[in-house]
């Protein structure tokens, strides 16, 4: 092959089933209060590490080794963010499905500042609530596809504002904790 008659050979990530996502979309228009409910059990190992079981998945969580953890799996914050990327990538693939756009390319890149000088309530630093947690979360999307740089902003920017991870990050939701003798909840 010479180098005038190069030829753009493209590979596009895996599609999603864009008529499930046209019914799901359906359902959603149909019913805009229906809420779905997430349900998670987690049980410790013994230091920080522990197993939440999620339907027929395992997700280990642990702390690092400064934190007095074992290092065995990511930190709470991390998978936290994991989450939030997961939750950016469903988005981004969806609107670009929804506005017929084959996408070649799609990575998250997130950090987060975190405060816990409280020491999670054991002795540390006397805290309010607003000043422990994530102080500050930045996200980066990498994508790439058969449209316009616009239109991939467009994705983005759409993706992130209808996000629901990222939205329970950013606004203020109810939140209630409360001691149980009943392990089968």
């Amino acid at each position: 092959m010479t180098a005038s008659s190069a030829e753009t050979i493209s590979t596009y990530l895996r599609p999603i089933d864009t008529e499930g996502l046209g019914k799901f979309a359906e359902k959603g228009r149909s019913n805009p209060d229906a809420k779905g409910t997430n349900k998670v059990h987690t049980v410790t190992e013994g230091q920080y590490r522990t197993i939440s079981h999620v339907k027929q998945h395992q997700v280990v969580v642990d702390e690092p080794l400064h934190l007095f953890g074992e290092d065995t799996a990511p930190a709470p914050g991390e998978v936290i963010l994991s989450g939030l990327g997961g939750c950016i990538a469903v988005g981004v693939t969806a609107v670009a499905t929804w506005k017929q756009v084959k996408l070649s390319k799609l990575e998250i890149f997130l950090e987060a500042d975190i405060g816990n000088t409280a020491a999670w309530g054991a002795g540390g630093a006397e805290r309010e609530p607003h000043q422990m947690g994530f102080q500050e979360i930045r996200v980066k999307v990498l994508v790439e596809g058969d449209a316009p740089d616009e239109v991939l902003e467009e994705i983005v920017e759409r993706a992130n504002y209808f996000s629901p991870m990222a939205n329970s990050l950013r606004n203020p939701i109810p939140f209630s904790i409360s001691r149980t003798t009943d392990s089968s909840e």
